[in-house]
């Protein structure tokens, strides 16, 4: 018979996965969604019971985790969330700023009908989200819409870069809008400004500047929120 430890992990993650691997989504989700904060202790025995597997799983998914920066492991204290790096973290936006900007104001007059419908709706999805908020699944989607903005940039160049930068992130923390949800709203009526500019046939250097200041907006937010803490 499947517990309903067993049955919570795979409501959480993809069928066909190892113990490991359904054990490693499960505690990465809850790490990006800000279930599990920085410094939460994640302790073996604990999440074995709870995931109904046994501590070998659950050790493997901790070595992923450390692997990507998201687990720190001290002596005499396990394994822990690990705290947000403030100026990797800027540092990374900073660049997201630059190179994404520029890809979105390139891709702009390639962008089809259709695009552009897409860009919408999933706009209005992110407006949905804003009442019963799910910082996880608006990042997904927020990736998505400015996803469908800069790949049609003819520099392939300058995609790969901009993809780099939101691995990179990935790798920081999933979502800044689990730290910062008040930034959501802004970031949907950012975007609407965006699309109109994109829509309208503006010039280049002011959907770049559009693209540009939504993501450093971001940035200065997120660093609000960290400056909070320590005061």
């Amino acid at each position: 018979m499947v517990s309903g430890e067993e049955l919570a992990i795979s409501d959480q993650v993809p069928d066909g996965l190892s113990k490991a691997q359904r054990t490693y989504q499960a505690i990465r989700s809850r790490i990006a969604d800000g279930t599990y904060s920085p410094g939460h202790r994640l302790v073996l025995g604990s999440l074995a019971k709870e995931f109904a597997v046994s501590p070998v799983p659950v050790r493997e998914a901790i070595r992923l985790l450390q692997a990507e920066g998201l687990v720190h492991f001290e002596r005499n204290i396990g394994a822990t969330v690990a705290a947000i790096d403030p100026l990797e973290y800027q540092h990374t936006m900073q660049m997201l700023a630059i190179v994404e900007g520029a890809a979105t104001a390139l891709a702009a007059p390639h962008l089809s009908a259709d695009a552009i419908a897409h860009a919408t709706d999933v706009n209005d999805r992110l407006r949905g989200l804003l009442s019963a908020f799910d910082p996880v699944a608006f990042t997904e989607l927020n990736h998505e819409f400015h996803e469908t903005l800069y790949l049609p940039c003819p520099n392939p160049r300058l995609v790969d870069l901009v993809q780099k930068g939101w691995s990179r992130l990935a790798t920081i923390r999933d979502s800044t809008f689990s730290f910062v949800p008040g930034r959501a709203e802004a970031s949907v009526a950012e975007h609407d400004q965006l699309l109109e500019l994109i829509r309208t046939g503006a010039g280049q250097e002011w959907i770049e500047h559009r693209a540009r200041t939504h993501r450093t907006a971001t940035i200065d937010a997120f660093l609000t929120w960290e400056s909070t803490k320590h005061s």
